[in-house]
């Protein structure tokens, strides 16, 4: 686990870096570590496979029983050939890596313990005993790595019990560290599940970097409004981050039967997902956004709604 002190100390790095627009390096190791400059994201329109978490829903059922030759699946409007396809349900899923970002800012933070209740059952109940990965993140006017990646339900419990509320709020800032955090995980889906009013009024990240690391990485994010009476809250932009990047925004109204409520749908969307992978048909400037569209044309794809990013920056 980092020392308070270090993860402070390498956040000053962090913003001093970002005032020269040095803003996308990754982190190796864990949340509070920076390291070399950024490599390409591994979604290159011309070598490189791109990658898509789908989950399709029909009314409040999630549907898992969907095939290859179901979907439909096109870049800036042009169909593409779907060269790998899986089900990301039961013990035959691919690896879940979770980080779960909990404000504790002073606007929230007579919210905490019923985040903190429900956070535990969430993590009881989603991660796969030797196969998934969880993290805690709490930020406010810092940024802290409250427990690094593991499997073990009870270190994640204990680190849920040590948050305590702070000051002001770096939501971008803490975006974007924990989806870089995240790339370091090369095998298996990456979630960051992010508990907040959405007001941010301290983060040297802007929304939009936040949401194109996300983007480039494959960060599906679940959003779940706080609200409070202590601050203006802005669910818009949680909502977006979850809307652009394949997730879902959850309004809880911050009591813990709807804050359970809106984890057992995040563990439902999780557990009954699908992972599509195709190369782009044609070149792309670098640095360029492609547009995803999937479908499920036909009798199957009536009334059924589709979640996934909505699309990617060529390698740059």
């Amino acid at each position: 686990m980092c020392s308070h002190r270090r993860l402070r100390d390498l956040f000053v790095r962090f913003t001093l870096l970002s005032l020269l627009t040095v803003l996308f390096l990754p982190l190796t190791g864990q949340v509070c570590q920076l390291g070399a400059q950024d490599q390409p994201a591994m979604f290159s329109s011309r070598v490189d496979v791109v990658n898509v978490i789908v989950t399709a829903r029909k009314g409040s059922f999630y549907i898992d029983n969907l095939t290859k030759e179901d979907f439909e699946i096109y870049d800036e409007g042009e169909r593409q050939e779907i060269e790998f396809f899986s089900r990301e349900s039961g013990e035959d899923a691919q690896p879940l890596n979770i980080v779960l970002l909990i404000d504790t800012s002073g606007s929230v933070r007579d919210k905490l313990r019923f985040e903190q209740e429900a956070a535990e059952v969430f993590f009881q109940k989603t991660l796969r005993k030797n196969a998934d990965l969880g993290a805690v993140v709490q930020f406010d006017s810092e940024i802290n790595l409250v427990q690094d990646f593991t499997n073990s339900i009870d270190t994640l419990e204990d680190a849920l019990r040590y948050i305590r509320p702070g000051g002001a709020t770096k939501l971008y800032d803490a975006v974007w560290l924990a989806v870089n955090d995240l790339r370091r995980h090369e095998v298996g889906r990456r979630v960051l599940v992010v508990l907040s009013d959405g007001g941010d009024n301290d983060s040297v990240t802007k929304d939009k970097e936040a949401i194109k690391a996300a983007q480039d990485h494959d960060v599906v994010i679940f959003g779940i409004g706080v609200k409070s009476g202590r601050g203006r809250s802005d669910f818009g932009k949680l909502n977006q981050f979850s809307r652009d990047t394949g997730g879902m925004f959850f309004d809880s109204k911050a009591n813990l039967n709807t804050l359970n409520s809106a984890f057992r749908e995040i563990r439902e969307a999780i557990l009954t997902q699908y992972s599509i992978g195709y190369i782009p048909s044609e070149e792309s400037r670098q640095g360029e956004f492609r547009e995803i569209e999937i479908k499920v044309p036909g009798d199957k794809g009536r009334g059924l709604k589709l979640s996934h990013r909505k699309g990617y920056y060529s390698s740059q």
